[in-house]
């Protein structure tokens, strides 16, 4: 399914700004809010910024992107959504990559107290440093 139709079914306006932020999501899994803006400015020279970050909230309130936040880190995005993967963060460069959840059921859905919560997503970081900073701290 192309973007168009992604938006469409969404109920979202198709608009050449949210298309964009799209494409560049597809890009750069993992970009930031300005990352994404330089993305998209490549292609739309005379983007807002307002035009970006508005992108950015509305296609992830509707489940086309995914927003991650680790810790000490700015705001994330992701096209990979609504299977439960989590991430792999750099301590270092701040480098993240995905990471599939357990094969089979998910154990990380079901915790020791679910306090009367209907628990439908867990969000797991592993920590540590990429084989870049790992190399360099080895050094």
């Amino acid at each position: 399914m192309d973007d168009t139709e992604e938006l469409r079914r969404s109920g979202l306006r198709v608009t050449a700004p949210r298309r964009a932020v799209l494409e560049a999501v597809r890009q750069l899994p993992h970009a930031d809010a300005d990352a994404v803006l330089t993305t998209v400015r490549a292609s739309l020279p005379s983007v807002s910024v307002q035009a970006v970050y508005s992108g950015l909230k509305a296609l992830a309130d509707v489940g086309l992107l995914r927003r991650i936040e680790p810790a000490g880190h700015p705001a994330r995005y992701e096209r990979r959504t609504g299977d439960n993967h989590h991430h792999v963060v750099c301590r270092s460069c701040g480098a993240i990559d995905d990471v599939d959840c357990a094969i089979g059921p998910s154990p990380c859905l079901t915790p020791s107290s679910s306090h009367g919560f209907a628990i439908d997503e867990a969000e797991v970081t592993y920590w540590g440093l990429c084989p870049s900073c790992g190399v360099k701290s080895a050094a």
